[in-house]
């Protein structure tokens, strides 16, 4: 003998959705550049978020280049670079490679390096950086920002400015 069913047990009244939020208006990421003051700041970190904010869209201004710090002894540093320097063209120097001396050099080369620039999204985001030795005027009214995270957390003694390197290898 079969099992009657059991009644099946009422729906309950679908509830109202909610009203759609109405869409925020897309705030154009290029219309005004992020100013990071890089004073103090660690390169590597620095240039792994600065590549962070342009791989996202956003036009980003690095002044102070020159007072950005490289951990390590001066010694070490120093040589290791003139090392690099060394790397050139078994043909002839001018065909490269050629190797960054300025500050603004040296950082824009170095937050290259952290972008897929083979991709149209890493050629799009290195059209949007701009690095700068000092504080140009054009920049100066505008808002700078620090990024905690990336600046020194020892005595400045322990690292080397990146205007300091420029200075032992070639710059000036």
């Amino acid at each position: 003998m079969a099992k009657p069913k059991p009644a099946a047990k009422p729906k309950p009244a679908a509830k109202p959705k909610p009203a759609a939020k109405p869409k925020e208006k897309l705030v154009d990421k290029t219309s005004r550049p992020i100013v990071i003051d890089a004073t103090d700041h660690i390169a590597g970190r620095l240039s792994s978020n600065v590549a962070k904010l342009l791989l996202e869209g956003n036009r980003v201004t690095v002044v102070n280049s020159e007072k950005i710090m490289i951990s390590g002894r001066k010694k070490n540093i120093v040589g290791e670079y003139k090392e690099f320097l060394k790397i050139a063209s078994i043909n002839h120097p001018k065909h490269g490679p050629f190797h960054p001396r300025k500050p603004d050099t040296i950082i824009s080369r170095m937050i290259r390096g952290m972008l897929p620039r083979d991709k149209p999204s890493g050629k799009a985001a290195l059209s949007r950086l701009r690095v700068y030795i000092g504080v140009p005027k054009d920049v100066k009214p505008l808002g700078k920002i620090q990024l905690e995270k990336t600046k020194i957390r020892k005595s400045s003694a322990l690292y080397t400015s990146v205007g300091e390197l420029g200075r032992y290898v070639g710059w000036h």
